[in-house]
C-alpha cells in the first residue's frame, strides 16, 4: 500500500481532481487513486466516507486527510520542497498563488458553458461573457509567461500548482474550441503534451461512465 491515496471523481469530467493529481504526480512520490464515480446514488455518501467536505479530490496521508485542491498543493509542497511546486522567487510565488486563487474563486461564466469532458469535441457559441473569462485568462498567461516564465514551457518556466490550476482550462478550450492568440495557445500545447496530463486524458478515454448532465 503506498503512503498516499487520492480519491478523485471521473477522470474525464472532474475538472479538480485533475488539479489535484497533478500536483501529486509531480512530487514524483508513490500513491494509490481511487476512482469515485460522481453523481451517481450512493456518490456523496461514499466520498463522505474520505473527504470531510464530501467533495474531491481528497489526499490521505497516514491519518490525515486534506481537501481542496490548493490546500493539497501547500500540502505537498511542504512535504516535497524539491519538486518545486511554488517558484522560489519570491515575487514569482505571490504571483503564482494570486492567479491560482483567481482561478479558484472566479471565471463562473467559462465553467457554466464549457464544462470539462476531455474524451469529447464541442461547437459552442463565444458568448460575450465568455470571451471575458477567455480573455482575462489568456491575459494571465502571457503575463506570467513573459515575466516568469523565461526558463521552460510553463507558466513560471517548470511545472507549478499554477499549471495544474489551469490544466482543466486548458482541456476546456480544446474539447469547445475556443480561439486563442498564438502564445496562449503555446502554452495550451505545452500542458497538454505533459506526460502526467497525457497519462490522465488516456485514462479519461477508457472511462465506462457517461453523463448526460455534468458540473464544472
Amino acid at each position: 500500500m503506498a503512503e498516499f491515496t487520492i480519491y478523485i471523481g471521473n477522470k474525464n469530467y472532474s475538472s479538480w481532481s485533475l488539479r489535484g493529481w497533478l500536483i501529486l504526480k509531480q512530487t514524483r512520490a508513490r500513491f494509490d487513486e481511487v476512482v469515485i464515480p460522481l453523481y451517481q446514488p450512493g456518490s456523496r455518501g461514499e466520498i463522505l466516507r474520505h473527504s470531510p467536505s464530501g467533495k474531491v479530490p481528497c489526499l490521505v496521508h497516514g491519518e490525515i486527510a486534506v481537501w481542496e485542491s490548493l490546500s493539497i498543493g501547500e500540502y505537498l509542497a511542504e512535504l516535497f520542497p524539491a519538486a518545486k511546486l511554488w517558484p522560489e522567487d519570491r515575487a514569482a510565488r505571490a504571483a503564482a498563488r494570486s492567479v491560482s486563487l483567481e482561478m479558484h474563486a472566479g471565471f463562473a461564466e467559462l465553467r457554466r458553458h464549457f464544462p470539462m469532458n476531455m474524451r469529447s469535441s464541442f461547437d459552442r457559441a463565444i458568448i460575450p461573457a465568455i470571451q471575458g473569462d477567455i480573455d482575462r485568462i489568456t491575459a494571465l498567461w502571457r503575463d506570467c509567461r513573459r515575466r516568469y516564465g523565461q526558463g521552460g514551457s510553463f507558466l513560471f518556466g517548470h511545472f507549478t500548482i499554477a499549471d495544474a490550476m489551469y490544466a482543466p482550462v486548458v482541456s476546456r478550450f480544446r474539447t469547445f474550441k475556443a480561439p486563442l492568440d498564438a502564445e496562449a495557445e503555446a502554452y495550451s500545447a505545452a500542458v497538454a503534451s505533459w506526460p502526467a496530463y497525457q497519462e490522465w486524458l488516456a485514462a479519461a478515454r477508457k472511462e465506462p461512465m457517461v453523463l448526460e448532465q455534468w458540473e464544472f
